[in-house]
């Protein structure tokens, strides 16, 4: 459709007028209007003046909404024009009810979307989505040892210097990520695991649990676009792996709890295990998965 600029208030009354001469207000006018476009063939939206009518008096309707989740009304409109071309909605009973509908759906999975910074299509199609908060980066939170106990640490009672940084979440995650990268994985999808993955250990109790709880969300890998197998890999690497044998252990302690420890970086890098098991989560090594 052609891009359009959002109705001013001072256009309502001149629109309401406008429209006032045409009868697709009504339930039964806007079906007899879009069985007319149909029938007419393709093109018939282009041209005809009672359809661009349509379009301006469906902007201006569904404005509210659209402010409501701060969209533009245009977009709005856009949405209610893909609803109107659907012979379910031509052959309803009411189809301004199922046409306003639509467009409470497309706004609540557009605001969503821009929440979870992801496509309005996973928010639609990825039911547990809508249970998610919205999207957080992580590393703004200061103090991430004393923000929860899953990255708790041997207590230590000294009292901290004054001005000394005791939070440098920012600088971990990155060297997390930097990990990950250095062995071919794709900068952008390791920072966006890393960083669910440590935005949700806030709603968990240990680094355990919060293994369990995320390998066993399929929701997630299809969320962050990466094979369910190289997720729950990563998720052992990061965090550690929850089995038993594996405690107070490097492989058990994990690379995020090893660096808020205060192990090197250099320490990590120089990790063959460690590097051996990030190759091996490659992504890549699970496309058919």
């Amino acid at each position: 459709m052609t891009e359009h600029t959002s109705p001013a208030a001072s256009d309502d009354a001149a629109a309401s007028a406008g429209s006032a001469g045409y009868g697709f207000q009504s339930p039964d006018g806007l079906r007899a209007l879009l069985i007319r476009l149909h029938e007419s063939g393709p093109g018939a939206w282009q041209t005809d003046r009672e359809a661009a009518e349509l379009m301006r008096y469906t902007a201006i309707k569904y404005r509210p909404l659209a402010r409501k989740h701060g969209l533009d009304a245009w977009e709005v409109a856009s949405a209610a024009f893909e609803v109107m071309l659907a012979p379910s909605t031509r052959n309803a009973g009411n189809p301004w009810a199922v046409v306003t509908r639509a467009v409470q759906i497309t706004c609540i999975a557009e605001a969503r979307a821009a929440g979870l910074l992801v496509s309005t299509g996973k928010v639609r199609h990825t039911g547990r989505i809508a249970g998610f908060h919205d999207a957080i980066r992580f590393a703004e939170r200061e103090n991430l040892t004393d923000y929860h106990p899953a990255f708790a640490v041997t207590p230590d009672n000294d009292e901290p210097e004054p001005g000394e940084d005791d939070g440098p979440v920012a600088a971990v995650l990155s060297e997390v990520v930097g990990l990950f990268v250095s062995a071919d994985w794709d900068a952008a999808l390791v920072a966006d695991c890393v960083e669910h993955v440590a935005y949700r250990l806030a709603d968990l109790s240990s680094r355990p649990r919060a293994v369990e709880v995320l390998r066993r969300d399929r929701s997630i890998p299809t969320l962050l676009d990466v094979p369910r197998r190289s997720w729950t890999s990563l998720l052992r690497i990061v965090l550690g792996h929850p089995d038993p044998k594996h405690a107070d252990t490097p492989t058990g302690d994990g690379v995020l709890l090893r660096l808020l420890s205060g192990e090197p970086p250099e320490s990590l890098r120089d990790d063959d295990a460690l590097t051996d098991a990030i190759h091996a989560a490659h992504p890549d090594k699970y496309t058919a998965s």
